[in-house]
């Protein structure tokens, strides 16, 4: 250990670390503190109480620990592990940085390897059963929060920080503002008021919406929209009785929404829904049927794909470039893509 370090807890270090992050939108912060609790549980096993005691090969049993299933209880995939360890090794550099561990000790973070295909998940909302889900919302809960989340964010295909940064003032409904020529939602992003953008003020941007989605906002905004305000005396779209909306709140919505048995559909998994561990509310993530606002989000680039809508429009309004909407978005099996191409070609 060496003299220039300052005693600090795991936990202690993960307080600071998060403290420190008040750059990063709700959304990331919510994916770190999960992935370093993981650590600080791991620290805990292994009676580590101090940091300064950390060396490169704790790195490396943490590393194997992890992979094999430690503190989630199912083994990781490797862009899973990989995620979870450059979150690590982002923590262990600010810990270098107040002097808890050797300034050089992130470097000894053990990265996983992947190819080209191996950083991009394989899950998605298939866009024929996100049309399903929304028609069943529309004729059982019309204009109600659940509802108006779910047409929100695959109408739009925002982020889900996106969604939630909306103010009423931030929706036109009937098309009034200059040069409009039709109702459409605002996203602002306004960190210094707790709701930040993805990519700063570049993710800034008017997204039409149809006559249909406004009047169901318009329904939700006169009817069971709670009249609240947040902490920052905003008064947000979509609300709680506490005031705006969370980003976890949005998430178990998905969760909710996309298992089959929510809607009376028979299990694709041969379990007992009265039995099944998915049915209970903290553990809905765990159906293997379960879809995430970013599966929404690819779900809904996959749809455009297969419309063959212009490139540089969808990437504009879904705030992201076309590489990046090509590699972590589009969904489209290979003979979707051949059968599109089809069209193209005298075959």
């Amino acid at each position: 250990m060496s003299a220039d370090l300052e005693p600090l807890s795991p936990s202690k270090a993960l307080d600071l670390y998060l403290e420190s992050r008040d750059d990063a939108a709700e959304q990331t912060l919510d994916g770190q503190k999960y992935r370093l609790r993981a650590f600080v549980a791991w620290c805990d096993e292994e009676g580590i109480a101090n940091l300064n005691e950390l060396s490169g090969r704790d790195l490396y049993a943490y590393r194997v620990w992890r992979r094999e299933g430690g503190y989630s209880g199912d083994e990781l995939k490797t862009v899973t592990l990989r995620g979870d360890m450059a979150t690590l090794r982002a923590f262990l550099r600010f810990c270098g940085e107040v002097d808890a561990v050797r300034e050089e000790l992130f470097d000894q973070v053990p990265l996983p390897r992947m190819d080209g295909s191996q950083d991009v998940s394989d899950s998605t909302l298939d866009p024929d059963r996100a049309v399903e889900i929304v028609d069943y919302l529309e004729r059982y809960e019309y204009a109600s929060r659940r509802h108006v989340i779910v047409l929100l964010l695959w109408h739009t295909g925002c982020r889900v920080g996106a969604l939630r940064s909306l103010d009423l003032g931030d929706v036109d409904l009937e098309g009034q503002r200059p040069r409009a020529d039709g109702p459409a939602v605002h996203f602002v992003h306004r960190p210094e008021k707790g709701t930040p953008l993805k990519n700063g003020e570049k993710s800034e941007r008017w997204n039409a919406i149809s006559g249909h989605v406004a009047q169901v906002l318009d329904d939700y905004i006169q009817g069971p929209r709670e009249g609240v305000t947040d902490e920052y005396g905003r008064a947000p779209l979509v609300t709680t009785r506490n005031g705006r909306v969370s980003v976890s709140a949005c998430r178990d919505t998905l969760y909710r929404v996309s298992r089959p048995c929510w809607r009376g559909e028979g299990c694709p998994h041969d379990r007992d829904p009265t039995e099944c561990e998915a049915a209970h509310y903290s553990q809905m993530s765990t159906c293997p049927s379960a879809r995430s606002p970013h599966d929404v989000r690819s779900g809904r680039v996959t749809a455009h794909r297969l419309a063959d809508e212009d490139r540089s429009l969808v990437s504009d309004r879904m705030d992201a470039s076309e590489d990046i909407l090509d590699k972590h978005y589009d969904r489209r099996s290979k003979r979707q893509k051949a059968e599109q191409r089809r069209r193209f070609f005298e075959l």
